[in-house]
């Protein structure tokens, strides 16, 4: 009887805090199926860790410590990276072939976006090309729920979005509390949200306020409007509340505010030289507001996808089936497949676990859907509310606390000896 082949899970791009719960599905559900497979190795950081022959151990782990990965957020545990495999890298890819062949790896599972779903692809090809034997298996994860098609026919939803989404329900409530405290002095507050290309992430900001009795502007990137069209919806609303509180896309077009992009060619708000929430707080202070006091400026940062207290129980729960199913589509179906979730149909929620092929994810981009817009640009509909509220969840997630401090899992440094020649990726030459 052969022996069973080794298997390499490995993160792309932004994290999120569901992230770990996938992981966890892949090693604890290749754990359950010693026959079919061997050591589990983590490609530390990313691909980058494949091409630095950095693979850690994950077999060797604490079961417990294993456990704790569902409430751990973020990459922390086995990192990840924006290293993107162009197909003119061709010792790049030749190193995976090497580094998976050396350490008799059969398995190649990848989390991450559309991007991710490529490079699963194109390693799994490339690999039979050279006489390896490799099913690559794709996890979706991405925040930005921009993952599958505008029908939601390849996809519902992908993990991370439902805890993200949960993140602004709850951080808006917040948020009026303080604006309708302060208004007299403070009447508009502007605050900025995720979401470079697609508006799923401030469009949630509507589930917390279902009847629509806030002072509540939704700006997407998908709006269209112009600063002074903003600015012109801003003060219609001061006149008629006393108050605004508007919650706009990164992405929303307020011109150059000198733009930095990452590998993948995405660009990083986060990391420019200004923010769209800066900009508009400048332009509606400048202008004038119809109202005493001033705009301000409220602009979270990556605590949207790392934040494990605002976490989605049903998220978590969602990315960890999720990360099985990869495990179990690898072995039943073979190469060249991502795990999906796909919502039944009724009133009631409910999903099931499916399979979509990794070139059609790869070549896929959702939108927001435009009926989901409502006819003043300002507002997603009651439609949109209805598609968000369930991931959202009913409670709060269970984080064990140490000494009054999260206690999230913490792997041992275990890695494989390195049999290859050390090795630069081609694009930090």
């Amino acid at each position: 009887m052969a022996r069973p082949k080794n298997v390499v899970v490995a993160q792309s791009g932004g994290p999120s805090p569901v992230i770990n719960s996938s992981l966890r599905g892949v090693v604890e559900t290749c754990r359950e199926l010693p026959a079919d497979f061997g050591t589990v190795y983590a490609g530390y950081h990313g691909v980058e860790g494949v091409l630095r022959e950095e693979l850690l151990n994950l077999s060797v782990q604490d079961p417990f410590e294993i456990a704790l990965l569902r409430t751990t957020p973020a990459a922390g545990s086995i990192g990840t990276c924006r290293y993107k495999l162009k197909a003119a890298q061709e010792e790049d890819f030749r190193r995976v072939v090497d580094v998976f062949k050396a350490h008799d790896v059969g398995y190649f599972f990848y989390i991450g976006g559309n991007d991710s779903m490529d490079t699963a692809h194109k390693v799994a090809e490339l690999a039979h090309e050279h006489g390896l034997d490799l099913i690559a298996t794709g996890v979706p994860k991405t925040i930005d729920n921009d993952v599958g098609d505008s029908e939601f026919k390849l996809i519902d939803h992908t993990p991370g979005y439902g805890s993200v989404a949960r993140y602004w329900a709850l951080m808006i409530q917040d948020a009026n509390e303080e604006n309708n405290g302060s208004c007299p002095a403070d009447p508009v507050l502007v605050i900025q949200a995720m979401g470079r290309k697609i508006g799923f992430i401030p469009a949630a900001a509507r589930l917390a306020d279902p009847e629509r009795e806030l002072p509540l502007l939704i700006l997407l990137r998908e709006a269209g409007l112009s600063l002074e069209e903003l600015g012109d919806r801003v003060n219609d609303l001061l006149r008629q509340r006393g108050r605004a509180i508007v919650v706009i896309s990164e992405g929303f077009d307020v011109g150059e505010i000198g733009e930095r992009k990452d590998s993948f060619g995405h660009t990083m708000f986060s990391a420019s030289k200004s923010t769209v929430g800066q900009v508009v707080v400048n332009y509606l202070n400048e202008v004038g507001l119809a109202a005493t006091g001033s705009a301000r400026a409220n602009i979270p940062g990556t605590d949207q996808r790392h934040n494990m207290i605002y976490a989605s129980t049903v998220d978590l729960d969602e990315a960890y089936e999720v990360g099985c199913k990869a495990v179990l589509v690898a072995l039943e179906e073979g190469s060249g497949y991502m795990a999906t979730i796909l919502r039944e149909p009724g009133a009631i929620y409910r999903v099931r676990y499916d399979k979509a092929p990794l070139d059609v994810v790869a070549n896929s981009e959702r939108a927001f859907p435009e009926d989901w817009i409502t006819d003043s640009r300002t507002d997603v509909t009651d439609d949109f509310a209805r598609y968000a509220r369930p991931l959202i969840g009913e409670d709060w997630p269970s984080v064990p606390l140490v000494g009054g401090l999260q206690r999230f899992a913490r792997l041992e440094p275990v890695f494989a000896d390195t049999v290859l020649p050390p090795y630069v990726p081609q694009a930090h030459r």
